[in-house]
């Protein structure tokens, strides 16, 4: 009897402003269960030439053979990989981790792409409408099931209106205008910036000069948050980043009673503070949308679409025709 050869998995990676995480899928009815993702807490450097794809190997690689190793999987089928900066982003990631990959785990079939394609296919999969994904930035994706519209998702210096980093952002600066006494400030969230970075006077030292700024700076935005119940100042910044994130759906929603409106992202953990002015938001600014919960993350949407590139079915899918927001290597294409 000859032995059977070694079993094929996927692997499916969502790189955000927050870190890296990877997890493994298997056959169904496989005797090994699928271990528990891996998550790099590291974001990936961007250097000269976009997103560093050396950088995000010295990161994925590791997990990768872990989990392999883990489920007893000797071989990939595939890898799809969702990027937060792909499609402005994206050059090196393009032209170095497919052949990588091949050498080092001999996948031969790879999908780079937005996390804003990933997070929409975690969290509406085929169906007509738009996804807010919002973390440590935040970007809008909507599609009619023939083309894809994209708002924001600028990065945190020319954009993520509404993201982490940018309510965090916001809040600091409510903090240090309280700390000079000027017209806007916060009492509350001054309290809370002197305790998580100290100083006030020490503040942009300590941002500044950091390569993770933008994580950083969304790592505030729970502390505003915990203070819109009782401060004005806090509650107005959480009420601007309901409204810009609601404008970014609206420019990407296609038209029909049947688009519908899904939410992802670490950012939505805050909770009530955050979603109660965002419903209204949306409401106000999408009437002909309807709010609906999103059916998986954007990891889940990263291994939809490695299962389906496994399987040789991702060409038929409208979100492959983009080479922006999602770029395609398989054996055949090389």
């Amino acid at each position: 009897m000859t032995p059977p050869g070694p079993v094929s998995g996927v692997l499916a990676v969502d790189s955000g402003g927050s870190g890296v995480r990877a997890a493994l899928g298997v056959p169904a009815g496989h005797g090994t269960a699928r271990p528990a993702p891996l998550t790099s807490e590291e974001p990936v450097r961007t250097g000269p030439r976009g997103i560093d794809a050396g950088h995000l190997l010295e990161q994925l690689l590791p997990m990768a053979r872990r989990l392999m190793a883990d489920a007893g999987v000797g071989e990939l089928g595939a890898v799809a990989l969702g990027a937060a900066g792909f499609a402005t982003l994206g050059a090196d990631l393009r032209s170095v981790l497919p052949s990588a990959l091949h050498r080092e785990l001999g996948v031969r079939r790879v999908v780079l792409a937005a996390d804003a394609v990933t997070a929409y296919t975690g969290a509406l999969g085929r169906q007509p409408g738009a996804v807010i994904a919002a973390g440590t930035g935040m970007i809008a994706i909507g599609t009619d099931l023939t083309s894809w519209r994209r708002a924001d998702g600028w990065g945190h210096l020319l954009g993520d209106c509404g993201g982490g980093a940018w309510i965090g952002r916001a809040g600091l600066e409510s903090a240090v205008r309280a700390f000079d006494g000027r017209r806007g400030g916060s009492a509350a969230l001054l309290a809370r910036a002197e305790e998580m970075f100290g100083p006030v006077p020490e503040l942009p030292g300590r941002l500044y000069a950091r390569a993770d700024r933008a994580a950083v700076l969304a790592s505030f935005a729970p502390e505003v948050g915990a203070c819109a119940d009782a401060d004005p100042v806090a509650a107005g910044i959480l009420r601007a980043a309901a409204r810009y994130m609601a404008e970014s759906a609206a420019a990407v929603c296609p038209d029909g009673s049947e688009a519908q409106v899904a939410l992802t992202g670490g950012l939505f953990r805050m909770g009530e503070p955050l979603l109660v002015p965002l419903r209204a938001e949306l409401a106000e600014q999408l009437p002909h949308a309807r709010a609906v919960p999103a059916a998986g993350d954007p990891l889940h949407g990263a291994m939809l679409i490695a299962v389906d590139l496994a399987r040789g079915e991702l060409a038929e899918l409208a979100l492959a025709r983009d080479e922006r927001l999602l770029h395609v290597v398989t054996e055949e294409t090389g």
